[in-house]
């Protein structure tokens, strides 16, 4: 069957199961996904009986972003807050990358640490906090531990189940050609598990900033989560709205640099990852 009547049988492409589309229909339906919830949120904030206390229009957002950058030192919470989280992560994965790696890779280190690590993951993290202050005190080491137990034993999984998905024909080929177990590591399975290593980063990452918030419950003056915290004992709605507004704002923009470094990377996976 010719392309065009594949493409004609299922109906419109846009309705076609991993169908890619023209570039400037993503973009248009991209934006109309961001737009129509900010529409839908400016008319709720506008009808009668509606308290700004409870729902504060994007205007008054806005108004409170623009207050909290000339006069609240935004740039430093953002600062601040952007380095717990970037430091908590990159930690994470410094540990979990190679751990993962030899999980996926040997058995017997899976039946070692998998169970356990798999345990230990349910664990919420708040729920450290009074260890992590115990342990590690209530300066910058105390946010970036609670970031690092959030994100860094679903890491280990995720890494470990990445290099899992490694074709065993690969292995089996470079064993035949006399590969020994290092060579096999370095340069069968690394290289081919690198796309989906890049997307679990990136994945964890987003993870990483949720529990921004929660670290920053930890003795904090400071920071984009505190601020929230802080708004929130004065019923400053507007404030919280911009505090999560911009934490999602800061996420999107690292994401679609991943993205990005994912396309330039690994371009003939450009099409999966559009």
């Amino acid at each position: 069957m010719s392309a065009s009547k594949r493409a004609g049988a299922g109906g419109s492409p846009l309705w076609q199961i991993r169908s890619a589309i023209d570039p400037r229909q993503y973009w248009l339906l991209a934006l109309f996904g961001l737009v129509a919830p900010l529409v839908a949120w400016l008319v709720a904030s506008h009808l009668d009986g509606t308290d700004k206390v409870f729902l504060p229009g994007p205007a008054d957002v806005l108004a409170r972003i623009w207050s909290w950058a000339t006069d609240d030192d935004l740039a430093a919470d953002v600062a601040i807050s952007t380095w717990r989280v970037v430091a908590g992560w990159a930690l994470s994965a410094a540990i979990a990358l190679p751990l993962g790696l030899f999980i996926g890779s040997y058995r017997a280190v899976q039946a070692l640490l998998e169970p356990l690590t798999d345990f230990i993951r349910y664990m919420p993290a708040v729920a450290f906090i009074p260890l992590v202050m115990l342990w590690v005190g209530i300066e910058e080491g105390s946010k970036v531990a609670i970031i690092f137990i959030g994100t860094f034993f679903q890491m280990v999984l995720m890494v470990a189940e990445d290099v899992r998905r490694v074709p065993l024909a690969q292995i089996e080929a470079a064993q035949t050609m006399g590969a020994t177990r290092s060579e096999i590591l370095e340069k069968v399975i690394v290289p081919s598990a690198k796309p989906a290593l890049l997307d679990t980063l990136r994945v964890t990452m987003g993870w990483a900033w949720t529990y921004l918030v929660v670290a920053e419950l930890v003795a904090s003056n400071s920071g984009l989560g505190y601020a929230v915290l802080k708004a929130q004992r004065f019923l400053q709605t507007d404030k919280i709205f911009a505090g999560i507004l911009l934490i999602g704002l800061i996420g999107l923009l690292i994401d679609q640099g991943f993205r990005l470094v994912h396309r330039k990377a690994f371009p003939y996976l450009a099409g999966r990852h559009r």
